[in-house]
């Protein structure tokens, strides 16, 4: 071997070592740097936690203020004594409670919207692995506080009785297809528990109600706005600001909760439409349901006739009742 080719591999040999080093370096600085983000985002949270608590023990400290101010002020002027003692218990309460109910532990949007991104990209990958369509039905049952997410096969004209619901993996050669609890379903049960009005069973204010709920109970939207079409059995809603990001993955929070809630109030199976960014909003949330069947008139007279046709005494009425 020539002195030139040695001089050559021994140059190409310190290249590669150079190289090498490079790339040791760089992965070495990219793991640093990785693990700095990481302690900066800990602390970040920590702090976003600690501000939280704080908040919360701020306002504590001023009703107690506030009713021991009162308090001092009813011994002061013995005029106004109701008045004051009664806003002293009141600002000393609520600042006991302010205090002790503070929450030790806040969840951010970001880690809820990756929880939930995870659940959705594994049940879609099932849906698609058993070749179902598109199409998602949101379903009442016997039991009246119960709803089931019905996706098809193929394109559902008529739809599973509720004998037929068992799942998850319907087996019937009419409807194939998979039947699973959806994410509204415990949404909507809290919502219903702190709920000061009755729960609405017509479509207009049954949809402010929803919408109100996202917004300002479960602060899933910026915002939130219905347009009612009775006779054409359609609600839109409009969605801004999503918490949990795009409306049209599988089962997404805003849209469960919504067809969830229509389900509840109509008693009526909820088909779902989910349109992407507009002029009007982010994403529009389409619920359409079918008009009751004959049969189920029927039904429902049959009902309404056995219920009334006999009186308290059980004797039989000269009259029947038809609704």
């Amino acid at each position: 071997m020539s002195t030139s080719d040695v001089d050559r591999d021994e140059t190409t040999t310190d290249l590669d070592a150079d190289q090498t080093n490079e790339q040791d370096d760089n992965q070495l600085e990219l793991a640093a740097r990785t693990e700095l983000l990481e302690a900066e985002n800990k602390r970040l949270r920590a702090e976003y936690a600690r501000a939280k608590q704080s908040r919360y023990r701020r306002t504590a400290a001023g009703l107690a203020l506030v009713g021991t101010c009162a308090a001092l002020a009813a011994v002061l002027f013995p005029d106004g004594r109701e008045v004051l003692f009664a806003l002293a218990s009141v600002g000393l309460f609520g600042g006991v409670l302010t205090h002790y109910l503070t929450p030790e532990t806040f969840v951010t949007a970001n880690v809820g919207e990756r929880i939930y991104a995870a659940m959705a990209a594994n049940e879609a990958a099932i849906a698609s692995e058993l070749g179902l369509s598109s199409d998602r039905v949101y379903l009442p049952t016997d039991d009246a506080a119960d709803t089931r997410l019905y996706i098809p096969q193929q394109t559902a004209n008529e739809l599973p009785t509720l004998d037929k619901l068992e799942g998850p993996i319907l087996t019937d050669p009419e409807h194939r297809g998979l039947v699973l609890e959806p994410t509204g379903a415990t949404l909507l049960e809290e919502f219903e528990r702190a709920l000061t009005d009755e729960f609405a069973t017509a479509p207009a204010p049954l949809a402010t109600q929803l919408a109100d709920g996202l917004v300002e109970q479960f602060e899933l939207a910026g915002n939130a706005e219905p347009d009612v079409d009775v006779a054409s059995n359609r609600i839109t809603v409009a969605i801004d600001d999503s918490a949990f990001g795009d409306l049209d993955r599988f089962d997404h929070p805003i849209i469960s909760f919504l067809a969830v809630g229509f389900v509840t109030g109509l008693e009526r199976p909820i088909r779902l439409e989910v349109t992407p960014a507009n002029e009007r909003s982010d994403w529009l949330v389409t619920c359409r349901w079918d008009d009751r069947t004959d049969q189920e008139d029927v039904d429902d007279a049959a009902i309404d006739w056995e219920s009334n046709e006999k009186d308290d005494t059980g004797n039989e009425k000269d009259e029947i009742v038809w609704e």
